[in-house]
């Protein structure tokens, strides 16, 4: 349901653009929703979610295809790209109550509470903030954690990212939103992206007037910092952006599974350039997937090596060796 939600807002930004244009949307599902019973970081990686679609994508039988950008992998397939990112929705994560736990917030939980997540990132930051609670996964759609968690007694609490409850017109059942103190987020969550084949110049064209620019730095640079730290689901990396008077300002993280090992530090570059006028191969450069035509080169590079430096950084100061115990432990669960 929020998958087609998120595509048909897609659709009706197109439509208003392109009236003359015939959009026809299709359903399909994936591997990755098919298998509910075990965890996201379990199953391997965020291809499980695309692969099919990307087929489709191939086989030119669909022109692009609707994403949560945070579901999509740092490297993309040869042949595709990302060709929009939208106006991101609020990336912060939620905690939405048990409705015996109504008007609470986490710290207010009884000791053991039991709170479900399936991301290891939310786990191992929440788990150093509050150790008196317990963090268990839970998994399937929004729809079926919600039903989860008001049905039966287990969980006194789940953690949703609030972009998906405002899009499904559930923004009532926040009952506390994560700051970045209390949660980073996880790269890219919030933003909607919008993949196509990268060869086909029309279709290019034609989705790159939905990118958002501030969206598209803030993403470029926390994709990128991701990739240098060779970070997916299996791994606790977590991230915070901002832009502001042309200066973007990263904060990555890694963490422990448990969170009681960390590593976390911010650095900030100009990306107030003004956008020029090339024309010719350069303005098809990919950064970390993305294709953004309509955004100056020199400030969609400044943006790639913001995040880069900070992973840099990062593994200067040994988040190799954290994120590595990271993946054992979780390969071992």
């Amino acid at each position: 349901q929020l998958a087609r939600i998120q595509t048909d807002s897609v659709v009706e930004m197109l439509r208003e653009l392109y009236p003359d244009v015939h959009f026809e949307i299709i359903a399909m599902s994936t591997t990755g929703d098919k298998i509910l019973d075990t965890a996201l970081s379990k199953i391997g990686e965020k291809s499980l979610f695309t692969k099919e679609l990307e087929n489709a994508l191939e086989r030119n039988e669909v022109d692009l295809v609707v994403h949560s950008l945070k579901d999509l992998p740092t490297s993309l397939p040869p042949g595709f790209t990302i060709g929009a990112v939208c106006k991101r929705e609020n990336p912060l994560d939620a905690v939405v109550f048990h409705p015996k736990n109504c008007g609470k917030t986490l710290n207010l939980l009884p000791e053991k509470s039991v709170i479900g997540t399936s991301s290891l990132r939310r786990a191992a930051q929440l788990k150093k903030k509050f150790p008196q609670l317990e963090f268990r996964d839970i998994r399937g759609n929004l729809n079926t954690r919600l039903k989860k968690l008001d049905e039966k007694e287990d969980f006194s609490a789940i953690i949703l990212a609030a972009a998906g409850l405002k899009r499904m017109g559930w923004e009532n059942r926040i009952g506390q939103l994560l700051s970045p103190e209390d949660c980073l987020y996880a790269v890219g969550q919030g933003a909607l992206a919008v993949e196509v084949r990268a060869k086909d110049q029309e279709i290019l064209n034609m989705v790159s007037a939905l990118h958002d620019a501030d969206t598209v730095l803030c993403c470029i640079a926390e994709r990128a910092f991701m990739k240098r730290l060779e970070g997916g689901c299996s791994v606790p990396v977590a991230v915070n952006s901002t832009l502001s008077n042309g200066q973007l300002y990263l904060t990555g993280a890694v963490y422990s599974l448990d969170g009681s090992d960390s590593l976390k530090d911010t650095m900030q570059t100009n990306v107030n350039y003004p956008q020029q006028n090339e024309d010719g191969p350069n303005d098809d450069v990919q950064h970390v997937g993305i294709t953004a035509k309509n955004v100056p080169c020199q400030a969609l590079q400044a943006a790639e090596n913001l995040g880069v430096q900070l992973a840099s950084l990062l593994l200067s100061k040994g988040a190799k060796h954290i994120l590595s115990v990271a993946r054992q432990l979780n390969d071992a669960r």
